[in-house]
């Protein structure tokens, strides 16, 4: 039986990739978790900069520099060849 997926675990998988964000890329790293176990999960939960902040908040270190700062990219790249993209819709971050 495999545990339940949360948004500590996404937060966690998101501050440390380096390179694959994908959710193939995280059930295939991280024991007791599906593909579409994270998939239904993603679907049903908004994700907002404020809960991903409260998630990541405390195990950021801030001992060793003055100013930090901590980027998230949302931006969605086209696919050359690709009429649709999916799950890429219109929004307006700001």
């Amino acid at each position: 039986m495999s545990k339940k997926f949360s948004t500590l675990d996404y937060c966690q998988y998101l501050l440390s990739s380096q390179i694959n964000y994908t959710i193939t890329n995280l059930a295939e790293h991280i024991e007791g978790y599906s593909h579409d176990q994270i998939n239904r999960y993603m679907r049903g939960q908004k994700l907002t900069p404020r809960i991903l902040w409260q998630n990541v908040e405390p195990t950021i270190v801030t001992d060793e520099a003055k100013y930090m700062y901590m980027l998230f990219d949302d931006t969605v790249l086209d696919k050359r060849h690709a009429k649709q993209i999916e799950m890429a819709q219109r929004q307006y971050s700001g």
